[in-house]
């Protein structure tokens, strides 16, 4: 019988980690999955608003270089505060401005959104506008290139293949830090935002959930994010939890291919690979006979399927399902989600 092994979240390497005030993560002592999430929520809501005009000043103690110049994650040009602010732009290095990396027309511009400083940077503006608002990536062929080799060009990540923006890999980590921030600041207010091919509402897609992992795992937090996390407190009076905490990822999101390993280790295999008319899934007793599964296709659409539990397995119908691949959710209360991927 064929079977698929899921990886387990491998540690941590060592990290340098920014000082929140003491006991400002007392509350979500102990939580994991949504509970952790909504707890984390409360702690770091209701911030300190600043004008939007007002990030300019901001930008001078969040994103400022050891020189004295402006931190551009998008170019290597060089940028003296105020003066080499956009107005208007014909080529890359002709001013900075103020780039939404959760693009506002996911949210509809509204606030606090558009001027929070935990996602909003100084940019070239040429650059900016080459990135608009498509969603984060990876590219293999690109068909713009920026002076630090940031790129645009078409998504080879798995679960979507449309138009994005890649980073370089220095500051993978901070986006996908800066995206996790945006998922439990606004878990909750997030009704009537438009979305996007990335996000649904405030929570990422399962295809964008699963690259921001990796991009978290791979460029862990630096100084730059330290000092950054904590200039941004003296103006909002809240902070990024995962700057703060990074193992809050796996406890809330699961580990790298969404099975969180951080107490106990959990031994979940799936079969068979491709999946014929079912598929089985087995996850050592983890979760009980009251264990709740989801379904959904890379795109993050909920697909509708029959299955049954035991206290060690679900087992899934899949004769009805479309050929392709799925992302599916288990969830108990008090448990940490998993989220595996089957073909069939």
């Amino acid at each position: 019988m064929k079977k698929f092994l899921l990886l387990i979240l491998m540690p941590l390497g060592s990290v340098s980690y920014a000082q929140p005030p003491a006991g400002y993560y007392n509350t979500a002592t102990g939580l994991s999955g949504t509970a952790l999430q909504i707890a984390l929520h409360n702690i770091i809501d209701d911030h300190n608003v600043i004008s939007y005009n007002g990030l300019w000043t901001a930008f001078q103690s969040t994103d400022r270089l050891p020189d004295g110049k402006v931190w551009d994650m998008y170019s290597n040009c060089s940028w003296t505060f105020f003066s080499d602010q956009c107005g208007n732009y014909n080529s890359e290095c002709d001013c900075y401005n103020r780039e939404h990396s959760w693009p506002k027309s996911w949210f509809g511009d509204q606030s606090p959104m558009n001027s929070d400083l935990f996602h909003l940077y100084p940019t070239d503006g040429w650059v900016n506008n080459k990135r608009s608002n498509y969603p984060f990536g990876e590219v293999s062929s690109p068909s713009y290139t920026s002076s630090n080799g940031s790129k645009l060009g078409n998504n080879t990540y798995p679960g979507y293949s449309g138009i994005v923006f890649e980073p370089i890999d220095e500051y993978k980590g901070d986006f996908a830090r800066t995206y996790f921030y945006m998922s439990v600041r606004y878990y909750g207010e997030d009704n009537n935002w438009p979305g996007s091919e990335m996000t649904n509402g405030a929570q990422l897609r399962p295809w964008a959930m699963a690259m921001m992992k990796e991009w978290h795992y791979s460029d862990p937090v630096s100084e730059k994010e330290i000092n950054r996390n904590n200039a941004v407190y003296t103006f909002q009076l809240n902070r990024n939890p995962f700057i703060d905490v990074p193992e809050f990822v796996a406890q809330i999101w699961g580990g790298t291919t969404g099975i969180d390993d951080h107490d106990t280790y959990r031994n979940i295999t799936v079969y068979p690979l491709p999946a014929v008319s079912t598929c089985t899934i087995e996850h050592s007793g983890f979760y009980s006979e009251n264990v709740t599964l989801s379904i959904s296709d890379l795109s993050g659409r909920l697909v509708s399927g029959k299955y049954t539990t035991t206290s060690t397995t679900v087992m899934l119908d899949t004769e009805t399902l479309s050929k392709g691949y799925y992302i599916i959710s288990l969830s108990e209360a008090g448990k940490n989600p998993a989220f595996v991927k089957i073909i069939k």
